[in-house]
């Protein structure tokens, strides 16, 4: 017997998670995984439904996985999907929190678009969420990270005017200006982003132990996410209103 034909375009290996996954005709599913070093991949994962299919037990958010795929077309066809390691599943907020990256990853960044940086900011999240890590400032973080990755990278430094920003002094965060001292602030209806400098400062050095950050980052975080969004709403960000987080 001859042995089975390899197709000359099959990617071996690739370290990748899965983002999101939903059935694709009869038995099969569209799989959309975040990879190393092609970015975000939609993938045929042909009879993962199946009981006894390999893949079924295999393809699960939150573990680190090499994948193996073939083809050039929108959506590639997945070949095997391997666990890379093994780590205790997200359970509670944190498991809400992790889906909250995934629908990030997915809304806001194009497939074929690699993106090592966010990648590792993105395995970093998941290991903060399982190591009991406060999930505010886990998912500031990766904010952040992912909008500078992306070329939308935050002005927390100094303002829209190029001063250097005082802790002392209120601000409000205009998503395409950054951020602007109250009394020019009044003349843009952009009030209800009203932060203190010190906050500001405290994103820039990563650093949520302040309740106040904590509150006024989550709110420039949001109207700057939603921006890049164009309004439409993402439905983790519901969930983690219902849990009183967000």
């Amino acid at each position: 017997m001859n042995a089975p034909s390899i197709p000359h375009t099959l990617r071996e290996a690739e370290p990748g998670y899965v983002l999101h996954s939903y059935p694709f005709k009869e038995t099969s599913l569209v799989v959309e995984v975040f990879t190393r070093d092609r970015g975000r991949i939609g993938l045929v994962a042909k009879g993962a439904r199946r009981p006894r299919s390999a893949l079924r037990g295999t393809l699960m958010a939150f573990q680190p996985l090499l994948l193996a795929w073939s083809g050039k077309s929108e959506l590639r066809v997945l070949h095997r999907a391997e666990w890379a390691a093994g780590h205790p599943q997200l359970s509670g907020l944190a498991l809400v929190c992790g889906f909250y990256l995934n629908e990030l990853v997915l809304r806001l960044t194009q497939r074929d678009d690699p993106h090592e940086g966010m990648y590792a900011g993105y395995e970093d999240a998941l290991s903060a969420l399982r190591a009991g890590a406060p999930p505010a400032a886990v998912l500031r973080r990766f904010e952040r990270r992912m909008l500078a990755d992306l070329g939308y990278g935050l002005a927390l430094t100094h303002d829209a005017e190029g001063v250097v920003i005082d802790a002392a002094t209120s601000y409000t965060y205009v998503p395409e200006r950054g951020a602007v001292r109250c009394a020019a602030a009044t003349q843009t209806g952009d009030l209800d982003l009203l932060v203190v400098g010190k906050t500001l400062l405290d994103m820039a050095h990563d650093d949520y132990s302040d309740p106040v950050t904590i509150q006024q980052s989550r709110a420039v975080m949001r109207a700057v996410i939603n921006h890049h969004l164009g309004g439409q709403p993402l439905h983790t960000r519901q969930l983690l209103r219902d849990m009183h987080f967000s």
